[in-house]
């Protein structure tokens, strides 16, 4: 119990410095006579997260951390000194895998159906970094991030810290008031490159996987300059939700997932990309 405290604790803490960065914001755009902000939206954004973070928070504290001992505990078992070359060691590491397990997100639509919720805004304010979904460690997608870490043996607090840590710097990249960072693009991951990885067009699509860094997209042939992708356009492709009831933008796609699956009798919807069921089949027919 006292751990499920010390994460509601912690949550309570950035919100409140979250909720006054969102406001700082929206204020300079109302000045700037630009119009991101929507009151509705902006509740609904402010809920998801709530929910989510709350959710997550919990998970951490009943069964992701014990999960994780158990794993360590049969990993690989390498031991790292305490000092800054460690943790340095541990930010590259879980940030690479942060990398493929984002990309899985979007690739399979299992798990898609949970970051899903994140990408159906068709703004980009830093209120949509709250934009999240309470189920994301219901489905076990956490597993690909957190469980690499434990094999190699990084110290679960530490995990935590450098996985938070990951979180926070992400939050700042949901805003279209800062622009370009010079030389920083070229290692970091920015607004710059995270409005081409909320963009809906074809050159705009799967770019820019990258959490802290963006070297990764670089690596990996998956990242796309913003100047190179024309004007920017937000929101899914498909299935784009009319609705800002915050439970069902949690919950939709999930069902929908499931109602394709028994509709169709095909269980590779679960594993196929988001898109599947309309390339292999003609829902509107169906």
């Amino acid at each position: 119990m006292q751990d499920v405290l010390h994460a509601l604790m912690f949550i309570a803490l950035f919100g409140l410095a979250f909720l006054s960065l969102i406001a700082l914001e929206a204020w300079y755009l109302n000045r700037q006579g630009r119009r991101s902000y929507h009151f509705k939206e902006f509740l609904t954004n402010i809920t998801t997260g709530a929910t989510y973070k709350v959710a997550d928070g919990i998970a951490i504290a009943l069964f992701i951390q014990f999960f994780y001992e158990w794993v360590r505990e049969r990993g690989l078992g390498i031991e790292f000194s305490p000092g800054w070359a460690s943790f340095l060691l541990l930010f590259f590491v879980q940030d690479f895998v942060y990398y493929f397990y984002h990309r899985t997100m979007h690739k399979v639509r299992w798990f898609w159906a949970n970051h899903v919720t994140h990408h159906s805004s068709k703004n980009l304010n830093l209120s949509t970094a709250l934009r999240q979904n309470f189920m994301m460690d219901l489905n076990f997608s956490w597993v690909m991030w957190w469980i690499p870490l434990a094999i190699i043996g990084f110290d679960k607090d530490w995990a935590l810290i450098a996985i938070e840590a990951s979180l926070v710097y992400q939050f700042f990249l949901h805003t279209e008031v800062v622009k370009r960072l010079g030389p920083l693009e070229y290692v970091l991951n920015t607004p710059s490159h995270h409005r081409v990885h909320h963009g809906c067009r074809a050159d705009q699509i799967d770019r820019n996987f990258g959490g802290v860094l963006i070297i990764w997209d670089r690596l990996f042939g998956s990242f796309a300059d913003e100047r190179n992708v024309g004007t920017l356009e937000y929101g899914l492709t498909v299935r784009q939700p009319t609705t800002l009831n915050p439970f069902r933008l949690n919950l939709d796609e999930f069902f929908l997932l499931c109602r394709d699956v028994y509709h169709y009798r095909d269980l590779k919807i679960l594993f196929k990309g988001p898109n599947y069921v309309e390339e292999r089949y003609d829902r509107n027919q169906s």
